[in-house]
Parts: C-alpha cells; sequence; structure tokens
C-alpha cells in the first residue's frame, strides 16, 4: 500500500495522546490506593490533560490533508453500524472531551467524594471521568486498528495482531512521554512512569516482532492466473496497457523497492526498541530530564518509520496485475 502521511501523523499522535493519558490516569489510580503519592492537579494532572488535547488535536488536524472533500468529514459517521471507521470519528471527540472535563477538574481542584467504597478509597468525579476516559481510550485504540485488521483481502493487516501492536505501541509511546514530564512536573513519580515505559517497550517489541514474523510466512491467496481470469501456466506482464501509472499504481503500492524496506523496518526495530530500552533502563538507575525527553523523540521518529513500514509492507491483491508500469 501507499503510506499516507497525513494518516501516519494521525495514528502516531493520538496513539501517544491516549497512551499518556491512559498513564496519568494509571498513576492517580494508584494514588488513590496510596500506592504512591498523589500529585497537585492543577500542576501536574491538568497540564498532562493539555498535552493529551495538544495530541489528539494535532493528529486530528493531520487527517484532513487525508480528506479530498474536508468539508464533508462529519458524514464518516454515518456508518457507524458496519463501518470501523466510522466508530473511530465518534469515539475520538467523545475521548477529547472527556479528557477536557477530567483535567478541568484537576484545574478546578474540584473532587468531592460522592461515596465511598472504603476508609481509604472514594468516589470522586475525577475517578468517574477518568475512568470512562480510560475506556473511551481503549475503545479508540480498538476502532483504529480493526480499521485495517476488518481487511480480509489484506493479509498482513488481517489479525488481532495488528490491534495489539496499536495499543502497545501508543501506550509505550505515552508511558514514555509520562516519564520525560514527570521528570519536571513530579519527580517522585520518574521510576513509576519508567518502568512502566520499559516494560511497556519490551512487551510492545515482542508482539511487533511476532507480526513481522507472521507476515514474512504469509503467501498470496490469488495468482497472476486468477487475477486476470486466464489459466494458462505461464504469464507475466509486458504493459499495463497505456503510457503512464495509474490511480491504483499510485496509491496501491509504495514504489520502492525490497531494500528500502528492510532498511526501514531495521531502522524503526532499533528507535522504536532497542534504543529506548537501553536509555530507560538507564534512567531507572539515574533518572534526567534531557535523557527521557530524548528518548521519546527517538522513539517516536521510529513510531513514524513503523507505520510507515505498517503501511507499505501490506500487499494489495490487485498488485497481482499491476506488477510494473512497463
Amino acid at each position: 500500500m501507499h503510506p499516507a502521511f497525513s494518516v501516519i501523523f494521525l495514528t502516531t499522535l493520538i496513539g501517544a495522546g491516549q497512551g499518556l493519558f491512559l498513564a496519568l490516569y494509571t498513576a492517580q489510580s494508584y494514588a488513590a490506593f496510596g500506592l504512591l503519592p498523589a500529585q497537585d492537579g492543577a500542576a501536574f494532572h491538568g497540564p498532562g490533560s493539555l498535552m493529551v488535547l495538544l495530541l489528539m488535536g494535532a493528529g486530528l488536524a493531520a487527517s484532513f490533508f487525508h480528506l479530498g472533500r474536508p468539508e464533508r468529514a462529519w458524514r464518516a459517521a454515518a456508518q457507524w453500524r458496519t463501518s470501523w471507521l466510522s466508530r473511530e470519528v465518534i469515539v475520538l471527540p467523545a475521548f477529547m472531551g472527556s479528557v477536557f472535563l477530567y483535567g478541568l477538574l484537576h484545574w478546578l481542584g474540584w473532587n468531592p467524594a460522592l461515596a465511598r467504597l472504603s476508609p481509604d478509597f472514594a468516589v470522586s468525579p475525577q475517578m468517574l471521568v477518568g475512568s470512562a476516559a480510560m475506556l473511551l481510550a481503549f475503545a479508540l485504540f480498538v476502532c483504529t486498528g480493526m480499521i485495517y485488521a476488518c481487511l480480509r483481502f489484506i493479509q498482513e493487516w488481517h489479525t488481532p495482531l495488528t490491534v495489539i501492536n496499536f495499543i502497545l505501541l501508543g501506550t509505550a509511546s505515552g508511558f514514555v512521554l509520562a516519564a520525560a514530564f514527570s521528570s519536571t512536573a513530579a519527580p517522585d513519580l520518574d521510576h513509576f512512569f519508567t518502568g512502566w515505559a520499559l516494560a511497556l517497550t519490551l512487551a510492545a517489541a515482542v508482539f511487533r516482532v511476532a507480526a513481522l514474523m507472521r507476515n514474512r510466512r504469509l503467501t498470496p491467496r490469488s495468482t497472476l492466473q486468477t487475477a486476470i481470469g486466464v489459466k494458462h501456466p505461464r504469464i507475466a506482464q509486458k504493459s499495463q496497457g497505456f503510457l503512464g501509472g495509474s490511480f491504483n499504481t499510485r496509491e496501491f503500492f509504495h514504489g520502492q523497492g525490497a531494500g528500502v524496506l528492510r532498511g526501514v523496518k531495521w531502522l524503526f526495530l532499533a528507535l522504536v526498541f532497542v534504543l529506548p530500552a537501553i536509555l530507560l533502563a538507564t534512567a531507572l538507575a539515574e533518572p534526567a530530564a534531557g535523557p527521557l525527553w530524548a528518548t521519546f523523540l527517538l522513539q517516536y521518529a521510529g513510531l513514524l518509520a513503523e507505520r510507515w513500514f505498517f503501511f507499505a509492507q501490506a500487499n494489495h491483491p490487485q498488485n497481482l496485475y499491476y506488477q510494473a508500469v512497463a
């Protein structure tokens, strides 16, 4: 497939935003049970929520560059009964709205106890809104991943590993960002977020490598004979029948050689998993703001390469017919 940079930025930016919110809510949940020190909402959870909204907004803005008629974007929600894209279009603003409310409650410091489940744990507006946002974050991960995993004719995507990798990669990048953010806003949470970021990065590496190994063993279900309806045993394409490329050759093929794909694969494996894991392990021993921010930027650059490879590796069946321009 031809990787659209608008979709690459959309999926990586909103993934990092979702992961960052999950990190913020996880820290508050731990603090509610006395497992972590509670943080000042106006100094940590409020600004953190703002960062989430900025990432989501940037991803949403990037997606408009992929639309032929942006003024009709609202129609994308009309097919929510059958389309995962429509469900994503509905869940994304719902998640952003809940994050906005969550951050506002922290900015205002409004958190009365609505009910008390135990002497040490109270149900509060912040926890209720945070729980709803957490569920929406995971729902958004599933919707985004299923846009690609539901396509049976693209074998590289049609696997549960697609959804799992969207969840793990987004969550890992969000926790790395949370570790960098806490290094300046809440230093007593450094080790907590860094440990989670390292664990999630390693888990993401396991499942992404599993997807690479699976896709390497795939064989096309169709052949050139079935693509054109001719049963002759020896068929070779000599020309497309016209002088230049077409919509099919531009939109369903990345135009790069096998060497480029191999290079991008090893690049993202190093930038997303190997180097961040080394830097995070080092930060566990001696947390510092500079290296943690560098780790996030390094990993995000790798995620851009990973998402390009995700799209480029997918082989549309029509490429059996349009194998060469001439």
